[in-house]
């Protein structure tokens, strides 16, 4: 496992199985997965000031690692 909070498996409990069915299934939704990574990983870097960013950045980048959030929640309830 990760040493980056906020991962996938930390986020949602017990629907790991969905995530993958789901990303194997739609192109979208693995774009989706794989720009969540990404931010996380911009945020966990900010966070530990191995990146140091803006706080305006960084407030952005959480922003968006939450809109991401929910577009994943979203398509794992549909």
């Amino acid at each position: 496992m990760s040493n980056t909070p906020h991962t996938l498996g930390e986020e949602f409990p017990g629907k790991l199985e969905a995530i993958h069915a789901l990303k194997a299934q739609d192109a979208h939704f693995a774009r989706v997965l794989e720009e969540y990574d990404e931010v996380n990983d911009q945020i966990h870097k900010a966070e530990t000031k191995i990146e140091p960013v803006s706080q305006e950045h960084e407030a952005t980048l959480r922003k968006r690692r939450l809109a991401l959030k929910d577009a994943i929640a979203g398509a794992i309830a549909a």
